[in-house]
């Protein structure tokens, strides 16, 4: 749909959901209609969801096949994102922020002469074009896998490519301790069958030795070895990207709804479920919303640059902000991946009800969790909660103690036979078998779960626009700088 089609497609959706903008409205005073969360989700209809999806699908055709950072990819998604909102009213920045690309030009393993399936994670070190050959040693996995420098007591790394076990601690951490120990190269085992995919260091990483991961039924033949050739040819530059920022010119900016979702996909595709459902969902929900809306509080929508190498935009951002700006942020709603092939569907586990993984989010994320929860389960789909695992942009704002939560339809777990139960699909199969590969595209898009998630993307959007107290509120006033500053402690 051409953007004309798509303004066009917004008023009808405007006026069918009661929530049409008077003229001349300005500032922070209410001369609309109030917003009627329902109404909003309502409006935000999959076949304007999937157009958007399109349109991204094709800059990625036109741009080597993917909207990576640093591509003429990701900068035509952001003028597509850019002119929509201009388009519909919005005031529209792209802030810059300093970042850095990385790409693979090789990456290779062969264990005693035979070859192994490598990835080279994300801002490791380059072992250069020649590679590197050492014998092997593997820590032996514990609840901490090489997470701390104990585990190499009875292990001499010096020299050695070594072998830990993902889980529990960043790869970055697990880097530096091997570092430290004198390793010439970590390999990380996967906890699947494949290859770690998409995985990466983190933008406040320094590594010091090549990072690679492996699948996890390799480790035996690998740790059998004598000696391992390893080779990642990496490349690492520094450069600029944008985000794409817009508020609402109605609502109170002392509770700002801040709404996001990044925009980069990865080189290896053209990142239609991760993440172009995510931006579909919110650029339609904000069309749909208005740029001077009949809400309480304002509405932010980001669209985040470099999510796929460390949350880079989204941590830039909220540290450009000062302390009164972050202050005024009241919650945070995440998108990431909405529409995935065998989908499920999961909210963030506000209140660590689930005990898995991190403990509760910030103050408030847990009326979140419920907000989202009760939109499902009206509409008769069972949910259940997704943890806090810092692998999207809620990230940099948890960490500052702002309430956090949102929906997703799942990335590269593997869906078990109770959950196929649950929401059909296919037990054993990652919820999205196409994660961070080339086959990430429309075609593959679960439409029913990207339609589910995209009206409670604007339902949510809604609820919060229009209040963020009572029982599934968060703080306000004095108690959210008390609260927030607890949890930072």
């Amino acid at each position: 749909m051409g953007r004309a089609g798509a303004v066009r497609s917004r008023g009808v959706a405007l006026l069918a959901a009661g929530v049409v903008l008077a003229a001349g409205c300005s500032g922070g005073e209410q001369q609309s209609a109030p917003v009627d969360p329902k109404a909003l989700a309502d409006a935000v209809q999959l076949d304007a969801v999937t157009s958007h999806l399109a349109a991204l699908e094709r800059i990625a055709a036109d741009n080597g096949g993917n909207r990576a950072l640093g591509t003429a990819g990701y900068d035509a998604s952001v003028d597509y994102v850019v002119d929509l909102l201009g388009d519909a009213g919005f005031d529209v920045r792209t802030p810059e922020f300093d970042t850095t690309s990385f790409e693979v030009d090789h990456e290779e393993l062969a264990v005693d002469g035979s070859p192994m399936e490598v990835r080279a994670l994300g801002l490791s070190p380059s072992t250069g074009r020649d590679g590197l050959t050492a014998r092997v040693v593997r820590i032996a996995p514990d609840d901490t896998p090489g997470c701390e420098e104990s585990d190499y007591d009875s292990a001499d790394a010096a020299g050695a490519v070594v072998i830990v076990d993902r889980g529990v601690c960043t790869f970055a951490l697990k880097e530096q301790i091997a570092a430290e120990q004198g390793a010439a190269a970590l390999l990380v085992a996967n906890n699947e069958d494949g290859p770690l995919v998409g995985a990466g260091l983190g933008a406040d990483a320094q590594p010091r030795i090549p990072v690679g991961g492996v699948a996890g039924p390799d480790v035996d033949r690998l740790a059998a070895a004598s000696t391992v050739t390893l080779t990642l040819a990496t490349r690492t530059e520094k450069q600029r990207s944008r985000n794409v920022v817009t508020q609402t010119r109605t609502g109170s900016t002392d509770d700002v709804v801040v709404v996001g979702a990044h925009l980069d996909s990865v080189p290896e595709g053209p990142g239609i479920n991760d993440n172009g459902t995510g931006v579909a969902a919110v650029l339609e929900t904000a069309l749909q919303l208005g740029s001077e809306p009949g809400v309480e509080n304002a509405v932010r929508f980001a669209f985040w640059g470099a999510e796929e190498v460390g949350l880079v935009g989204s941590s830039s951002y909220v540290e450009s902000l000062s302390e009164d700006e972050r202050q005024d942020i009241a919650l945070y709603l995440n998108f990431d991946m909405l529409g995935s092939p065998n989908s499920g569907y999961l909210v963030f586990d506000g209140d660590d009800s689930d005990a898995v993984g991190e403990g509760p989010g910030p103050e408030g994320s847990a009326g979140i969790e419920r907000t989202f929860a009760r939109y499902f389960d009206e509409r008769g789909i069972a949910v259940v909660g997704t943890d806090f695992d810092g692998r999207s942009d809620y990230g940099p704002f948890v960490a500052l103690g702002i309430p956090s939560g949102g929906v997703f339809t799942g990335a590269d777990e593997v869906k078990t036979a109770e959950e196929a139960v649950r929401w059909g699909g296919v037990a054993d199969e990652p919820f999205d078998p196409n994660y961070h590969t080339p086959d990430d595209v429309l075609a593959d898009i679960d439409r029913a779960a990207l339609a589910a998630a995209a009206s409670a993307v604007a339902y949510g959007t809604g609820a919060y626009a229009m209040s963020v107290e009572g029982p599934d509120g968060v703080p306000t006033g004095e108690q959210r700088a008390r609260v927030r500053a607890e949890f930072t402690e």
